[in-house]
């Protein structure tokens, strides 16, 4: 796989863009009017939602299990996750025609499970933990010989979520903010090395709940400071922040804001109701930045970066006996 220990370099996002042409789709940027004058900016929505697997992680698993040698790729691959990078894990591992050994918290919801068993994966569930997750990771890793694919702290993975960035800018090329969601930090910085390189003068700030806002905190205290016990709606975004990805979001994004749950199910529901797509709480994270007065965004060309429309559909957060947010 592609290393470098001096963190991720344009070399290496130019080598995704090729390795995972033709893998994963060119999604569409969306704009609505109605949600332009309620933010009072021009807003151009990056749709993940519409992704392989339904989530940017296509790209960077795709880039990943392609990334390896022939002989890496023969033991198979193995990952921990709570359900979008293992499905997009195992769709990569079937299209290169070898096994995908993925450990789930028990909790993950049933859509995301079934992903991953319709795209061939082998899941072990554990306790929701990282600690848990990891363990049975490493655990598994040395029962089957697989090569791990990190959801998040590791370069193959964060060069092939900085695409997203390229194909925005290419569609896009005069935004003057992207808003962006983090959790394990690997599409945040992917995105703000990619953007940043293309184009210096961009302004890159990341999006967190407020329940797991170890992102924000580490940028503050210029090191990481973990979430002990993430709480949110958004389950992808309860990830402890890597090492690798924080390296680059020190050197390169602007600012990290958190959002309340309470606004991460109002943008949902704005999203849904206005521009007619499906997309899941983490998804909706940056536009809930835009829901409150931003008197400094006024007028701006922002980007923001819906990165999955993977939901349980039967327990929608707006329907009677879903979770509170």
């Amino acid at each position: 796989m592609p290393g470098n220990p001096s963190g991720l370099t344009w070399d290496l996002i130019q080598e995704a863009r090729e390795r995972i042409a033709g893998k994963v789709s060119v999604t569409p940027v969306l704009t609505s009017t109605t949600l332009d004058a309620r933010a009072g900016a021009r807003l151009y929505f990056k749709c993940e939602n519409f992704q392989k697997c339904g989530a940017f992680k296509a790209r960077g698993a795709t880039n990943a299990v392609f990334a390896l040698s022939e002989s890496q790729a023969r033991r198979g691959v193995a990952t921990h996750s709570s359900g979008n990078h293992a499905a997009a894990l195992a769709r990569a591992a079937r299209l290169r025609g070898i096994p995908a050994y993925i450990v789930m918290p028990h909790n993950t919801v049933q859509t995301k499970r079934d992903a991953v068993r319709r795209y061939g994966g082998e899941i072990t569930y554990c306790e929701s933990t990282l600690a848990a997750r990891e363990d049975s990771a490493r655990q598994l890793i040395a029962a089957t010989g697989a090569i791990l694919v990190h959801p998040y702290d590791d370069l193959a993975v964060m060069a092939g979520q900085a695409t997203l960035a390229v194909e925005l800018l290419t569609q896009v090329p005069d935004l003057d903010l992207i808003l962006c969601p983090v959790g394990g930090g690997g599409l945040l910085s992917g995105t703000a090395v990619a953007a940043k390189t293309l184009k210096p003068a961009i302004r890159v700030i990341g999006v967190e709940p407020a329940g797991a806002d170890d992102a924000a905190r580490s940028l503050r205290a210029g090191r990481i400071l973990p979430s002990l016990n993430p709480d949110t709606i958004a389950d992808g975004l309860r990830s402890a922040l890597g090492e690798r990805p924080f390296a680059e979001i020190r050197r390169r994004v602007d600012d990290i804001t958190t959002v309340s749950d309470e606004s991460i199910v109002r943008a949902m529901r704005q999203l849904w109701e206005v521009m007619k797509i499906i997309v899941e709480p983490s998804g909706a994270v940056p536009y809930a930045a835009l829901l409150a007065e931003r008197p400094e965004l006024c007028g701006l060309r922002i980007g923001v970066v819906l990165s999955g429309g993977n939901l349980d559909l039967e327990r929608l957060p707006w329907t009677p006996g879903a979770p509170a947010p």
